[in-house]
């Protein structure tokens, strides 16, 4: 039986089919999600929720003459299916296929590159005032989540917006999740407009009953203008948007098909910024995704009749991490945890729950998260702020500023380092080292093993003073891939002796190290491992001393190779005025795309075969 979503190639294919069939064509985009997303993995539960919404929005405005902005934009799948990319749906994701996040070079109707929170409305502004300033003729739209709209940014962005003449169109996508539940004052507020809505149908009234009243003077109009006012504090105080600037509509039921393309309409025809609050269900129509919508926020790929992830066991780094910073809260009741709308994400769930007290989601907001994490140091506690290595990024001055300059004991356990996958340029984690380690008074670890991770936090907690960060990759790693002693600073250790070509690397990397030397030892080349347990500060005299033995040296990272750990390294040599023949690998000065990690890294030379083969290169050396 042929289905509505066969015919559906563009958005005007959707405004030729009747209201009944729009809803019917919605049934069949969850289905099709589902059935897909269950094969690739992706964001599922934040696109379930947006069916109706994208629908309504494609069918009210003209894309891409007018212009559709999603922030984050993991929201963007249906946007895909309805501009021309619903064919090409089973490499979302993947190597050379779809992104899962908008890009201008995928698609014309992408408008603006997005992947991290809060950017939307500042972006829409801009293209906002572009447009004008050209006397040019389109609407321009920002569709942002209520976790969104817990980043700083956003606000700032809304602030602008609120006083610009700008025809300019906000929706707030409020489903009361960013990845997990949502928090802070912002998220009680929208909590209470969805819960007391009778407060919209009394504003109507009101305005309709004070315009009806003939023309009686200013001071008179005045006045009612203050009753009107002080009507609206009584029923629901804190008309944040409004007072910003912004006509107000809503809220409104997000799966209501007739009800969004109404109040889009009067949106589009509105002069000045326009914010319209809608309320959908993250996860809606998939019953797995709507009990558990954090979970199924980014999902490998999974069983749709059960919900159950199709994956190996057994625990990832996040999820010793967050163990272990358990084991330690135990031990010292001034340790606290801290993250940024990310619980689930980073292992602290436990600790959450363990201790509710000494638990801070501080909502999408990593450079409060990072300040506020100071101002405890400040006064005597142990805070331990675990971001994702591409989310720490946001909060570069606040560390350097606020944490660093001050010199204080803040623990940065910096999750997703290196290569993340699928997600793509704006999630891989390859910059921390090189921003981080020119920051003042900052010492920065990575670990191989989970053994090495649980000893470097307990020394980061316990043994340090200042500021210190763990970097760590996503996903699994080895429990125990070699005995390491206890940790001590700026230590190195010499795993594996050798004459002819000396190998440093750092975390993760050691595995891939330890291969090459092994690949190496048959063809009787003698490779020195060394492994980096400081990345900052480095152990001089281990790397020199191997290096004038060998001559030659290799560095393996997985970072990116501007100002990075093997360029550290090199500074290093070139200070001494030691002439020796070297390769630095790591990724190179680009934006590394979306794909599996095992394919990223065949491609730019991380893998055991390539590098040894570059060991050969640099050594002159043929293949056995």
């Amino acid at each position: 039986m042929t289905q509505l979503l066969d015919n559906i190639n563009f958005p005007e294919d959707i405004k030729k089919l009747s209201i009944e069939q729009v809803k019917e064509l919605g049934d069949e985009i969850r289905a099709f999600l589902i059935e897909k997303v269950s094969k690739t993995g992706g964001h599922l539960a934040s696109n379930l929720g947006v069916v109706e919404l994208t629908l309504a929005l494609h069918r009210v405005f003209d894309t891409p003459k007018d212009k559709i902005i999603w922030d984050v934009g993991h929201q963007s799948y249906v946007h895909k299916m309805l501009t021309g990319r619903k064919d090409k749906f089973e490499t979302i994701r993947k190597l050379g296929g779809l992104s899962g996040f908008p890009k201008t070079k995928e698609s014309e109707y992408d408008v603006f590159n997005t992947g991290h929170s809060s950017t939307s409305v500042s972006a829409a502004l801009g293209i906002a005032k572009a447009r004008d300033m050209k006397n040019e003729k389109y609407s321009v739209i920002a569709v942002i989540g209520d976790g969104a709209l817990t980043g700083g940014m956003a606000f700032e962005a809304l602030n602008d917006a609120g006083r610009s003449p700008n025809n300019l169109i906000v929706i707030l996508n409020d489903n009361e999740m960013s990845i997990s539940k949502n928090v802070g004052g912002l998220s009680r507020y929208l909590s209470k407009i969805r819960t007391e809505p009778f407060y919209f149908k009394v504003k109507e009234d009101i305005d309709i009953f004070l315009n009806k009243i003939p023309a009686i003077g200013k001071s008179a109009a005045k006045a009612l203008g203050r009753v009107k006012g002080t009507i609206k504090y009584m029923i629901m105080p804190g008309i944040i948007f409004e007072e910003l600037g912004f006509k107000y509509l809503g809220p409104i039921d997000g799966h209501n098909l007739l009800e969004l393309e109404n109040v889009l309409t009067r949106a589009k025809k509105a002069k000045g910024p326009v914010l319209v609050h809608v309320c959908t269900q993250k996860g809606k129509g998939y019953t797995y995704a709507e009990e558990n919508p954090a979970v199924y926020h980014g999902i490998s790929p999974f069983e749709i009749e059960t919900g159950e992830v199709i994956a190996n066991s057994g625990p990832s780094y996040s999820d010793m991490f967050g163990k272990e910073i358990i084991d330690i809260a135990e031990k010292d009741k001034r340790v606290v945890a801290i993250t940024a709308a990310m619980p689930h994400g980073t292992g602290l769930d436990g600790f959450s729950k363990r201790f509710p007290d000494r638990f801070f989601d501080v909502g999408i907001a990593e450079q409060h998260a990072v300040t506020f994490a100071a101002g405890l140091a400040s006064n005597g506690m142990v805070p331990v702020v675990a971001l994702y290595s591409s989310f720490l990024q946001r909060a570069y001055d606040q560390v350097l500023h606020d944490v660093a300059l001050q010199n204080l004991h803040v623990v940065f356990a910096i999750d997703r380092a290196g290569i993340v996958g699928e997600d793509g340029e704006t999630h891989q984690g390859i910059y921390d080292i090189s921003f981080m380690r020119h920051i003042p008074n900052m010492t920065l670890l990575a670990p191989c093993d989970y053994n090495e991770l649980r000893k470097m936090l307990w020394y980061a907690v316990f043994e340090h003073d200042g500021p210190i960060a763990i970097r760590y990759p996503r996903g699994k790693g080895p429990e125990k891939l070699l005995d390491t002693p206890p940790v001590k600073m700026g230590q190195s250790l010499i795993v594996k002796e050798g004459k002819d070509v000396t190998i440093a690397t750092i975390g993760n990397k050691l595995e891939v190290a330890l291969e090459v030397q092994q690949k190496l030892e048959r063809l009787n080349i003698s490779a020195e491992v060394i492994y980096s347990r400081f990345i900052k500060p480095l152990d001089v005299n281990t790397i020199l001393g191997s290096v004038l033995k060998t001559g030659a040296l290799v560095t393996i990272e997985d970072n990116a190779m501007e100002g990075g750990y093997g360029s550290r390294i090199l500074e290093m040599i070139s200070q001494k005025d030691i002439n020796i023949r070297s390769k630095v690998i790591g990724y190179p000065d680009s934006f590394i795309p979306h794909g599996s990690i095992r394919e990223l890294q065949h491609i730019y030379r991380l893998d055991a075969d390539s590098i040894y083969n570059d060991v050969l290169k640099l050594l002159n050396k043929k293949r056995g």
